[in-house]
């Protein structure tokens, strides 16, 4: 699966819809496209014994829905609706629309539900795998920590958390609202393998998924991937500029950006 690909829809989709959240999804697009293209196990997302993907960080939903659109499970009529009235594709993501196995509103949460549905699939004998995107705001907390206890603590080595770490959030630099560097030690220190890579340089999405297909699931600890990434890549008048966070693009700026991004 094409990053650029996911990137596109971003764009073209919160220009339609006039809404923002564009470069928090802009800045999980290799991770989603490593994900959805060559790691998740999902023949079909009806599939009882099919791989879990959690989307902790709800706000980037339209990154996931672009990723369903090129799965071939979301169709352009629905990606369509994205924002509007009766629509099942809002700024978060819910579990009534097929694909996506869990809500998820307030931030903070999806750790949680990845590792009980970890627990799950052990518990029922499964072979299922759950991944889950969290972003490095996220950190800040707790819930987020009593689930890495909780992994580590049962040695759910079918849990795989990856961590958008774009060193922004919606107020400001995460260095400035909560400090949470060095972001690897503290998940090692609850117990977990990481794995670390600069998700901005080279073929990103080919990188991160060999690197997650690398990974023993059956056994050891859970593990987390923590991918330095930019918010807002591929787009240079958003890289690293928080007011894209919430902001919607003018006319202008929405040409600008489809440019970019289809000479990335």
């Amino acid at each position: 699966m094409d990053a650029r690909s996911i990137r596109r829809i971003i764009l073209e989709q919160s220009h339609r819809a006039h809404v923002g959240h564009i470069g928090c999804a802009l800045s999980v697009a290799d991770l989603l496209a490593a994900l959805y293209g060559d790691v998740l196990r999902i023949a079909d997302p009806s599939d009882p014994e099919r791989d879990r993907f959690v989307m902790s960080k709800g706000h980037a939903a339209l990154a996931l829905y672009a990723a369903l659109h090129l799965k071939g499970w979301l169709t352009e009529e629905q990606l369509d609706t994205f924002c509007g009235d009766g629509s099942l594709l809002g700024v978060h993501p819910e579990e009534t629309l097929p694909g996506v196995d869990f809500a998820s509103g307030s931030l903070g949460h999806g750790l949680s539900m990845a590792a009980g549905a970890a627990l799950a699939a052990r518990l029922q004998g499964s072979p299922r795998r759950v991944f889950t995107l969290l972003s490095d705001a996220e950190c800040n907390e707790g819930s987020v920590w009593e689930a890495a206890m909780f992994g580590a603590h049962h040695g759910l080595s079918n849990l795989v958390a990856l961590i958008d770490l774009n060193g922004q959030q919606a107020l400001g630099r995460t260095e400035d609202v909560l400090d949470l560097s060095p972001m690897a030690e503290r998940w090692r220190s609850f117990g977990w393998d990481v794995i670390e890579d600069d998700a901005v340089e080279g073929d990103a999405a080919g990188r991160i998924a060999a690197r997650l297909n690398s990974i023993d699931t059956s056994a050891g600890p859970p593990r987390v991937l923590i991918a330095r990434t930019r918010f807002g890549k591929g787009v240079s008048f958003m890289e690293s500029q928080i007011k894209w966070h919430y902001w919607p693009m003018s006319e202008d700026e929405y040409a600008r950006a489809l440019r970019e991004v289809n000479a990335e």
